[in-house]
């Protein structure tokens, strides 16, 4: 990769030039910047003023609800703009396209999208596209945080105009080596070839397009009926690496004197480290080289993570108490309740009703909490899958008085995610244990630390009451109320990320996430959704679409009761009451693909529910088997339990640039649903979770994965795309709960549905980490 001179993108206006006109663009002009460097280099410029909805006669939005008017995908965007100028592309003498992607790539999918992206404007294979990741980079302030879904929508203008402005100079340059005007010219393929037939491919252009100077330039985006690679299914750029095991995640990686790592945790969450009665004796185990207690901990440092486990499993440890000790599922209950902020209108005949438990659940990403770190005295160098890597060089950075440009954090491939890799738990741990070290360690959590110690989706309770007058629904409730969702992550850098930490902002951010993140898609009457939070004892985070699962899955049960009350079919009580055209057609269209009605054999039904967040709307319709032959069917070790047979689900996220990404996107999506919906939370007893490993964490498994699977994308809505990333798991998740209600003839008002059931024998919690299975090869058969 090129480094470009990213001095000021505006050096090319002579000095003392009058301040330049606000400027506006039209639908596809837009301008860009050719940036000083040896090769081609080009930038977006996003910090324009764009026409206000009045000026383009555009109606007012018709809801007062602020998530409709201005939402968290909307906030992501316009924070991402004023810094688009620093992200570049890049053309290579050898013909390829360079492009550091200042995202994290967790499977979601986004270097695949990414390069077609680029591909598209520039006209050139996407195989010829190399997407990076790119170190933490502190001027990009906001432009560099993973979340909320909005990685495409966020870089789509970006990016494509960056491209543009590469190709529009490619195509002068070869104008000027072929002797011909640009409009004759034609660039396929990364190709340039004028009317004679003579060629010349970009590679050869890419000095000669370059400039010793920046220059703005205008450029126009190549317009939708001219796609040929935006909208069209592509597998991963990193697939073939992906199944064939070179892929590089953290762990992968050889760093120079960085060796295996691991901690011994409290048995409790979050206690801490009184004494260590047999440090010594440790120390001399085979392979160990180094033990030493930090601030979450007893580290150990060996030859090989077997080792580290072993010395792990012999710590003996006299621990402090932890943040939650002594609490249980009741305990935490209780105290939301005392929480709840009551409920308005009156109670009576004419009022619908619920009051829902959504229990603690694991992030439980596939590739548990890792880093590499090598920090001394006067610098720090961290590898690993970050989310959030701005935050993690500063926090660095401040902690041990190193120059931030003395920090270099390389943010890796992760193996999954879910708002996990938002916190920098792993990095910051592995930066502690190689300072006092003094020397590189790899550091890898294990599940049991994941499960106990790490990320949990907040218990939370939901309290919804609706007004209703003959046909008609008056008024809508909702009262949510949720153990503290930890957003000390911030918005990208240290200023929101400290902010989140102050007891008289902590709130505030939890409701601004709140705030822009829900809302009513039916026309309720007067509508009021609040948030309540409380217990600060507990690691949490914005984890699995954050509030927006709980929060539908409520609503979506008392439209189900709504639908009741007034004798009307559920698929047509949502149609009558939807506000936004691209809901109803989703839903319309669900309900047709998956044969909304069909007669069904007693103890089997269907549901349905609806989700709009991130600019895009769902729906999906399932078919859930509550008969007791499945119910009761035996499961080694597990939680058998209802099982969902079939789901189909339509999905509208405006302008899909990869829908075979988009659908693997969903079908993720879905099975968190299902999840959340039936098997996977966490048992608190006693100050610590019960569940310590894959064997006893039931996230949905083969046995509760549905047969039949159909998702639908709907055709380009919007002209720009929408969030992707866990759209699909609130209405998976309410139309399970919906169709278990209709299959059982009760609602259920406790998630997951099978919580109450403890199918397994917890592991002890000391030591930490549990003795490995050696009976794998008796279950393989």
């Amino acid at each position: 990769m090129t480094t470009a001179d990213r001095s000021s993108p505006h050096s090319s206006q002579p000095a003392g030039s009058p301040p330049a006109e606000p400027r506006t663009v039209g639908r596809r002009g837009f301008l860009g910047y050719v940036l000083a460097a040896p090769t081609l280099v080009a930038a977006a410029d996003l910090n324009l003023r764009a026409p206000t909805a009045e000026a383009q006669g555009l109606p007012p939005a018709p809801s007062p609800a602020i998530a409709e008017i201005t939402d968290l995908s909307d906030m992501l965007e316009y924070s991402a703009a004023p810094t688009a100028n620093l992200i570049t592309v890049t053309v290579n003498t050898d013909g390829t396209v360079s492009f550091e992607l200042p995202r994290a790539e967790v499977g979601q999918g986004i270097t695949t999208s990414t390069a077609m992206l680029i591909a598209e404007e520039m006209d050139v294979p996407v195989e010829h596209v190399h997407v990076s990741l790119a170190d933490a980079r502190p001027e990009l302030v906001f432009n560099q945080i993973t979340g909320g879904s909005g990685t495409t929508l966020s870089t789509y203008t970006p990016i494509r105009v960056a491209a543009a402005v590469a190709r529009g100079r490619l195509l002068q340059a070869a104008a000027i080596e072929l002797e011909q005007s640009v409009s004759s010219l034609r660039l396929k393929q990364g190709v340039v070839t004028d009317l004679l037939g003579n060629t010349i491919g970009i590679g050869d252009l890419a000095k000669k397009a370059a400039s010793v100077r920046t220059e703005e330039v205008p450029v126009q985006l190549k317009p939708a009926e001219d796609f040929s690679v935006i909208g069209k299914p592509h597998n991963r750029v990193d697939a073939l690496a992906a199944v064939t095991g070179t892929k590089k995640f953290a762990m992968d990686l050889t760093i120079p004197g960085a060796l295996p790592t691991m901690v011994c945790r409290p048995p409790t969450i979050n206690g801490k480290v009184g004494s260590v009665r047999n440090l010594d004796e440790v120390a001399t185990m085979p392979g160990v080289t180094d033990v030493v207690a930090i601030s979450t901990g007893v580290a150990v440092r060996a030859q090989t993570f077997g080792q580290c486990i072993d010395a792990v499993r012999a710590l003996d440890v006299d621990w402090k108490p932890g943040t939650a000790e002594g609490k249980s599922d009741q305990s935490v209950l209780a105290e939301l309740r005392a929480a709840e902020a009551p409920l308005v209108a009156p109670k009576g005949e004419s009022s619908v009703e619920g009051d829902f438990t959504f229990h603690f659940r694991s992030n439980s990403a596939l590739e548990t909490n890792c880093a590499i770190a090598d920090v001394r005295r006067d610098r720090a160098e961290i590898w690993s899958a970050q989310k959030n890597p701005i935050v993690t060089k500063e926090t660095i950075s401040a902690e041990y008085g190193i120059p931030l440009d003395a920090v270099k954090v390389h943010v890796t491939e992760g193996g999954g995610s879910f708002g996990r890799k938002l916190f920098n738990d792993g990095a910051v741990e592995a930066a502690e244990i190689s300072r006092k070290l003094g020397k590189p360690v790899k550091l890898m959590w294990h599940r049991a630390d994941d499960s106990r110690q790490g990320r949990t989706h907040p218990m939370a309770t939901s309290r919804v009451r609706v007004g209703v007058s003959g046909d008609n629904v008056l008024s809508y409730e909702q009262r949510h109320t949720s153990v503290f969702t930890d957003f000390s992550h911030g918005f990208g850098e240290i200023i929101t990320a400290s902010a989140a930490k102050l007891p008289v902002m902590d709130a505030s951010f939890s409701q601004t996430i709140f705030t822009f993140t829900q809302n009513m898609p039916y026309g309720f009457g007067a509508t009021t959704q609040l948030l309540n939070e409380t217990d600060k004892g507990f690691n949490t985070g914005s984890m699995r679409n954050i509030y927006s699962p709980d929060v539908t899955t409520a609503r979506e049960l008392i439209v189900d009761q709504l639908a009741a009350k007034m004798g009307e079919d559920p698929y047509r009580f949502r149609q009558r009451f939807l506000q936004e055209e691209r809901l109803t057609a989703v839903l319309d269209q669900v309900a047709e693909a998956g044969r909304w009605g069909r007669s069904m054999p007693a103890g089997t039904a269907q549901g349905i529910a609806v989700h709009s967040e991130y600019r895009s709307t769902i729906a999906t319709l399932v078919e859930v088997d509550c008969t007791p032959e499945t119910v009761n069917r035996p499961i080694r070790d597990g939680v058998a339990g209802p099982r969902v047979t079939k789901a189909v689900c339509a999905v509208d996220i405006g302008l899909a640039v990869n829908p075979r990404g988009l659908e693997a996107q969903v079908m993720g999506g879905i099975n968190d649903g299902i999840a959340n919906a039936l098997t996977s939370s966490l048992h608190l007893t006693d100050g610590h979770f019960l569940e310590a490993s894959w064997d006893n964490y039931f996230y949905t498994r083969q046995w509760n994965s549905p047969p039949e699977l159909e998702i639908i994308i709907m055709p380009p809505t919007t002209g720009k795309p929408g969030g992707a990333g866990e759209l699909g798991v609130a209405s998976a998740q309410a139309a399970v709960a919906c169709a278990y209600a209709r299959a059982t003839g009760s609602m259920p008002t406790s998630f997951p549905i099978n919580h109450g059931t403890l199918s397994f024998e917890p592991k002890p919690n000391v030591p930490p980490i549990p003795q490995s299975p050696t009976d794998g090869l008796r279950h393989a058969q």
